[in-house]
């Protein structure tokens, strides 16, 4: 998993309430347990003018000229701002394995489904809570100048402002040492592969007969 240290980004506004993960990235797509391959069926449903099936080819599809990521001032953007209850629905990983392929590494909203919430810290993705009077500011900026960046601070939980403003926000300790780290489960596990092997060893040698292949 990629570490989150300082990020910066052009922010994307998805101006909808109560965002499921069906919308993120729909069923049909969920025919992998790789983290890749998702970004360029994020949001299908919204970005395409078509039915999306799973391995066609997405180039030939006629995209919607009125859903914010197609639009030219909001390409390569890396920021979502949301509104609340993001990631609701189906506790599917995959949501935040398409939001990180396809190029976000944070979203920001005044809350989200826990189950999407605790899926992005585990996959590399910044889920950031703000109030809400605070992300309604933060969508009139971003729709009042082109290419609105913002900066985000793990280290020190502020969002950076292009005018010089600073926004702090809350992140569990642990959360934020394994983001910063890049540890997912399995690399934070690895963190004590000394250990782990020294006691099935220890375990090896005083209970043998459970490690006999032939028993």
């Amino acid at each position: 998993m990629r570490a989150f240290t300082v990020h910066t980004g052009i922010v994307a506004p998805m101006d909808r309430a109560n965002v499921d993960t069906d919308m993120i990235i729909p069923k049909q797509f969920l025919k992998s347990i790789k983290r890749s391959g998702f970004g360029p069926n994020l949001f299908d449903e919204l970005r395409y003018l078509d039915e999306g099936q799973p391995d066609a080819d997405n180039s030939g599809r006629p995209l919607n000229p009125d859903f914010v990521l197609n639009q030219p001032r909001y390409q390569g953007a890396s920021v979502l701002v949301a509104r609340e209850n993001f990631g609701c629905g189906s506790s599917r990983e995959h949501a935040p394995w398409a939001l990180e392929d396809f190029g976000f590494r944070v979203v920001i909203a005044p809350s989200y489904a826990d189950i999407f919430f605790n899926n992005c810290f585990k996959n590399g993705l910044l889920p950031i809570v703000l109030a809400e009077e605070t992300v309604e500011r933060l969508f009139k900026a971003v729709a009042g100048s082109e290419g609105y960046e913002l900066t985000i601070d793990l280290e020190k939980q502020l969002i950076l402002t292009p005018d010089g403003q600073d926004i702090p926000f809350e992140v569990d300790a642990f959360r934020k040492y394994c983001l910063l780290n890049g540890f997912d489960d399995i690399g934070l596990t690895l963190q004590d592969a000394d250990d782990i092997r020294s006691y099935e060893e220890a375990r090896r040698m005083s209970s043998p007969w459970l490690f006999n292949a032939s028993a």
